[in-house]
């Protein structure tokens, strides 16, 4: 499991990452118990089994440094710095919400933290991170955006042109593809032709393929292409191979258009699980150690989940107000 050039992590890095792949895992399950239960309003998508792709990633940002999100991006709000109790509330239509209850979980967006938004559309976010990668440019600011789409993005005319601009601008942005193999039900070689990596080397764009089961492989990848963005580098793209153990969505429940055994042997590479392995093998942390912070956590969740729960709906005078146009 070591990462693809040898970076060495230290310990108080190594157990970073693996308190954020806990913390997204944690959060995801308090989801689904939530809208199982129909506290929670709507329709979600959760990241269960892609943990490592938005601990990884974001772990190699800095907090003023920019990502735009998808319909899946509970993992990448939280592991950019969002507080779980905001997005309960926002998951439960509450006032205190970051988008004040009104965007749920497909737009939760939290600028404090650079996070510039969840997106329903698929790859609807890309040229908003262009955008973005200009203006930090222009600004000099040597700001970075992350860009996170899903495999279905891939075939989007968007992506080419966006890209494509990024490229000859020399934009400090860095696709990361989380290619968790099904476009809603569809398998991605059902759809998609060729090399993926070869969309972005086309264009001129750094490419690379990732293990996105292994936080460390997707840190270690992410610093890299991070650096070289904001040293005027230009545009790189990551393809992060990935799974969602779960459906696509709270009624995708059969799943029949994958086997059990498919899942399973994705289940065996389990980012929390082989990160918790690595740590005792290495001695940076012990089992007990591990178990401390998956309680700490447990306990967060719960507390955020109260609070949500708790807190008030915004006023109906305010059905008006924090929007484009009416």
């Amino acid at each position: 499991m070591e990462p693809a050039d040898g970076l060495h992590l230290d310990g108080p890095t190594l157990l970073d990452l693996y308190r954020q792949l806990v913390r997204i895992r944690s959060f995801e399950e308090q989801v689904l118990e939530l809208f199982t239960r129909a506290v929670a309003p709507g329709i979600t998508h959760v990241s269960i089994g892609q943990e490592a792709v938005a601990a990884g990633v974001c772990a190699a940002l800095r907090r003023d440094d920019y990502i735009t999100s998808t319909h899946r991006g509970h993992g990448h709000c939280l592991a950019k710095g969002a507080r779980p109790d905001r997005m309960f509330s926002e998951l439960l239509g509450k006032a205190d919400g970051y988008c004040h209850g009104k965007g749920g979980s497909m737009h939760i967006a939290d600028p404090d933290t650079g996070n510039l938004g969840a997106n329903a559309i698929v790859g609807g976010s890309l040229a908003i991170a262009a955008g973005a990668a200009l203006s930090a440019k222009r600004r000099q600011t040597d700001q970075v955006v992350a860009c996170f789409f899903g495999d279905g993005a891939l075939n989007q005319g968007l992506l080419l042109e966006s890209m494509n601009m990024a490229a000859l601008w020399q934009l400090p942005v860095v696709y990361v593809c989380e290619n968790n193999r099904y476009g809603e039900y569809t398998r991605m070689e059902d759809v998609t032709a060729g090399d993926v990596c070869q969309r972005g080397e086309s264009l001129g764009v750094t490419s690379r393929a990732v293990d996105g089961m292994d936080v460390r492989d997707v840190y270690e990848q992410a610093l890299s292409c991070v650096a070289r963005a904001r040293e005027g580098g230009g545009p790189s793209l990551l393809i992060c191979e990935t799974y969602r153990y779960l459906g696509h969505g709270m009624s995708d429940l059969d799943r029949p258009y994958r086997t059990r055994e498919e899942e399973e042997t994705w289940r065996e590479r389990d980012a929390i699980a082989s990160m918790a392995t690595y740590l005792i093998e290495d001695g940076a942390a012990t089992q007990a150690e591990l178990d401390e912070i998956g309680d700490a956590i447990s306990s967060e969740m719960a507390a955020a989940v109260a609070h949500a729960k708790a807190a008030p709906f915004p006023s109906p005078a305010e059905v008006t107000e924090h929007l484009y146009g009416t």
